[in-house]
C-alpha cells in the first residue's frame, strides 16, 4: 500500500460491514479455497516487471504448521530473539475482539520493536536480516504461523533509534482480501512519529496524505479497532516493542476454536479430541501425566520445555502466571554423557554431547525418545528412534544440543540430510547400547554384562592401540560439576557388583570398596563418569589416571567461571538497555514537558498583550477554556 500509483481508491473498496462472519470457511484446513469470481479486483498492470502474490498463498503458506502449538512458538522465537535488545518478557494471552466479543490471541514482548521498514518486512516475504545466532533464520515464519492460527492479524510495533520515536501499525487480513476480491496480497499499513516540539504524534512523510488516509481506513474496517484512537491506544502498554493480536481464530473440525482457552484459566490446551479434557480431570496413568504427554495439548507445558537456556531475568508470561523453565535432563537417573562428532567427507562437521539416562519414573511410564534442540529451541520432543514391540528402550529419555543440522522452516522437525541420517543411527545405537547394559537397574533381566579389565584390554582396543572409553563410576563430591567430558566411543556397561568396578576403583582411589558401599553409590544415583583414554600395550597406571581426574577436575572450574562470568556480562548488556530506554523514555517526558510550558508561555504573552482590552481578554480566556 505504500507505492503511489495504486490502483485502488475508497470507492472500489465495498464497505461490507465489519462484524459480519467471514465468507470463508472458519475450519484451517478447509478455508483454502477462494472464489473472486464476482468481486472487485485490483487492476495489475499486464506485461509489468513486478511479480504479485496471490491470497491463496497465505494459506497454502501457513499449512507448513501441522500443529497449532508450532505456530504459536514461532511467534514466540521472535519475542527470544529480542533478549539481546533488553527484552525482559513475552506475553501469550486471549483477549476479546472489541468488534464482537470473540477470542483473540495477544503475542506481546517488550524488546526493541520494529521500525517502518523492519515492520515492512516483517510482512514482506522471505525477507530476513537475523544473525546467524538467531532462531529464525528464513524470513517467513510470522505470516505462516499468524495465519495458521487465525484469519487476521494487526502489528503494532514502537521503536526508538536516534532519538527518534516511530509507531507502525499493519493488518494481515485473509477475511479482508476475500472480501473485497483481490488477488494480490494487500497489506494496510501506516506509520507515525513523535514531534519533540509539539509532544504529539503526527504522520510520519513516507506516505502521501490519500495514501496515509487510505490505508488508515481499511485499518479502521477490517482490524478489531473501529477508530484511529482506538488503534492508538493499543500503544499504551508499550513501551518499546510489539503487540500481536491474531482474531478469527480458526475452528477444529468439530466446529469448536482450536485452541481451548476454557477448561484451564492459566493455560491454553488444544481440542485435539473428545477425551482430552476427561483425561486431564480424572485419574491418569503415569504415562498420561508426564510432560512427554501433556506437552502435545497443554501450552504452559510445552513452553516450558521449549528453550534450554533463558535469562534469569526473562519470562514468558502465559495467561497472567510466569511459565516456570524445566530442564527435561534434570528428570534423568543414572545419567551418562556420550560426546558424537559427525563426519562428512573426511572432516568434522560438529559435536554434540547427549544426556542419556532413565527417567525418574521409570519402569513405570512408556515412554523414550530424544528431545533434540538446535540454537536453544527444541525442535523434536522425546522422538522416538526405536520402534519395537518388547520393552527394550523402555524408559530410556536423552537429551542433546544439535546445531550441525537445519530445522525445516515449520521448526518441528530437521531436514533429512545425511548428516542428519547419521546421528539418527548413532542415537539407534546409543539407546540400544544403554538399555542392553542399564536395564538391570530399573529391573529389567540384565542383557549384556561388562567384560572384565583383561578381556577389555584384549577384546576392545582397536588397531591402532587407543582403548574404547571406561566407565568409572566416581563419588560427586570428588567433581567439581556433573558437566563431564564425554567420549565418542560405544557405552561399556556398569554392573556395580562387577570385578572390573573393584579393580578400577581400588586403582584410583587406592583401596578396595566393600560390596555395600557400592550399592550406597548405586542408590544415591552416582555419576558415571567417561573417560578417553589411549595406551600403547597396558591400560594407563593408577598415576595416570589421577592425572586425568585432576585436569578433568581443574577443566571443570575454569568452565564454571567462564559460565558465570559469561552470564554476568549478559546480565550487565540487558541492565545496559534497559536504562538506555529508561533514560530515552525520561528525555521524552522532558521534551513532552518543555513543549507544555513553552505553550503555557505563549498563552501568558497572548493574556498580558490583550489585558489593554477587556473584552479582548474575556474572548480570549472564553477560547482557552
Amino acid at each position: 500500500m505504500d507505492q503511489k500509483p495504486h490502483s485502488i481508491n475508497d470507492s472500489e473498496l465495498p464497505f461490507a460491514s465489519p462484524t459480519c462472519a467471514p465468507p470463508i470457511c472458519r475450519q484451517f484446513w478447509k478455508a483454502g479455497s477462494y472464489d473472486n469470481g464476482n468481486t472487485p479486483k485490483s487492476n495489475i498492470l499486464r506485461g509489468g516487471s513486478h511479480l504479485h502474490v496471490h491470497p491463496k498463498f497465505l494459506h497454502s503458506n501457513a499449512t507448513s504448521h501441522k500443529w497449532a502449538f508450532g505456530a504459536i512458538a514461532e511467534l514466540l522465537d521472535n519475542s527470544i530473539d529480542q533478549i539481546t535488545n533488553g527484552a525482559t518478557f513475552a506475553i501469550v494471552d486471549k483477549i476479546k475482539n472489541p468488534r464482537d466479543g470473540s477470542a483473540a490471541l495477544l503475542i506481546q514482548d517488550d524488546g526493541g520493536g520494529m521500525d517502518p521498514d523492519a515492520i515492512r518486512c516483517c510482512l514482506s516475504f522471505g525477507f530476513s536480516d537475523k544473525k546467524s545466532s538467531a532462531i529464525g533464520k528464513y524470513g517467513n515464519g510470522f505470516k505462516t504461523s499468524s495465519m495458521r492460527l487465525g484469519a487476521d492479524v494487526v502489528v503494532f510495533s514502537r521503536h526508538l533509534k536516534d532519538r527518534k520515536l516511530t509507531q507502525s501499525i499493519g493488518l494481515l487480513s485473509y477475511t479482508f482480501l476475500t472480501q473485497t476480491g483481490h488477488d494480490r496480497i494487500v497489506v494496510p499499513m501506516v506509520d507515525y512519529e513523535f514531534n519533540r516540539s509539539t509532544g504529539s504524534l503526527e504522520m510520519l512523510q513516507r506516505l502521501n496524505k490519500e495514501n496515509f488516509a487510505l490505508n488508515l481506513s481499511m485499518l479502521m474496517q477490517w482490524s478489531p479497532y473501529s477508530t484511529e484512537v482506538e488503534l492508538l491506544k493499543q500503544f499504551d502498554d508499550i513501551g518499546y516493542g510489539t503487540k500481536i493480536v491474531i482474531y478469527n481464530l480458526w475452528f477444529n473440525d468439530d466446529s469448536r476454536l482450536e485452541l481451548n482457552f476454557d477448561s484451564n484459566p492459566e493455560d491454553i490446551c488444544l481440542h485435539t479430541e473428545a477425551k482430552t479434557a476427561q483425561k486431564i480431570n480424572a485419574r491418569m496413568t503415569a504415562t498420561e501425566q508426564h510432560i512427554a504427554t501433556q506437552f502435545q495439548y497443554s501450552l504452559r507445558v510445552y513452553l516450558s520445555i521449549l528453550y534450554i537456556r533463558i535469562p534469569e531475568n526473562f519470562k514468558i508470561i502465559l495467561r497472567g502466571r510466569a511459565v516456570e523453565f524445566h530442564n527435561i535432563a534434570s528428570d534423568l537417573k543414572f545419567p551418562e554423557y556420550i560426546r558424537y562428532k559427525p563426519q562428512k567427507g573426511g572432516m568434522a562437521e560438529g559435536e554434540v554431547l547427549t544426556s542419556i539416562g532413565f527417567l525418574k519414573e521409570a519402569p513405570h511410564v512408556n515412554i523414550h525418545g530424544f528431545s533434540i534442540y538446535h540454537k536453544n529451541r527444541l525442535i523434536l520432543p522425546f522422538w522416538r528412534v526405536l520402534t519395537t514391540l518388547s520393552s527394550v528402550g523402555r524408559g530410556v529419555v536423552g537429551v542433546l544440543e544439535a546445531n550441525f543440522i537445519e530445522p525445516t522452516h515449520n521448526k518441528q522437525d530437521f531436514e533429512r540430510t545425511p548428516l542428519f541420517q547419521k546421528l539418527e543411527q548413532r542415537l539407534k545405537e546409543m539407546a540400544r547400547e544403554y538399555w542392553d547394559y542399564h536395564c538391570g537397574l530399573i529391573g529389567y533381566h540384565q542383557m549384556k554384562t561388562r567384560p572384565s579389565v583383561q578381556e577389555s584390554s584384549q577384546l576392545d582396543r582397536p588397531n591402532n592401540g587407543a582403548h574404547s572409553p571406561l566407565v568409572v563410576e566416581v563419588n560427586p563430591s570428588s567433581i567439581a560439576t556433573k558437566a563431564t567430558v564425554i567420549s565418542s566411543g560405544p557405552l561399556h556397561p556398569v554392573t556395580p557388583s562387577s570385578n572390573y568396578d573393584r579393580e578400577l576403583q581400588s586403582n584410583l582411589q587406592g583401596e578396595h570398596l566393600k560390596r555395600k558401599e557400592q550399592s550406597s553409590l548405586i542408590e544415591n544415583k552416582k555419576e558415571k563418569i567417561i573417560i578417553d583414554v589411549v595406551a600403547d600395550n597396558d591400560l594407563p597406571s593408577m598415576k595416570e589416571n589421577e592425572e586425568v581426574l585432576n585436569l578433568m577436575q581443574e577443566n571443570t572450574k575454569l568452565g564454571e567461571r567462564c559460565l558465570d562470568a559469561q552470564k554476568r556480562e549478559e546480565q550487565l548488556t540487558v541492565k545496559l538497555k534497559q536504562l538506555e530506554h529508561e533514560l530515552a523514555l525520561a528525555q521524552l517526558e522532558y521534551d513532552r514537558l518543555v513543549a507544555e510550558v513553552q505553550l503555557v508561555d505563549g498563552v501568558q504573552e497572548e493574556i498580558t498583550k490583550e489585558t489593554s482590552s477587556p473584552i479582548k481578554m474575556i474572548i480570549l480566556l472564553i477560547h482557552i477554556c
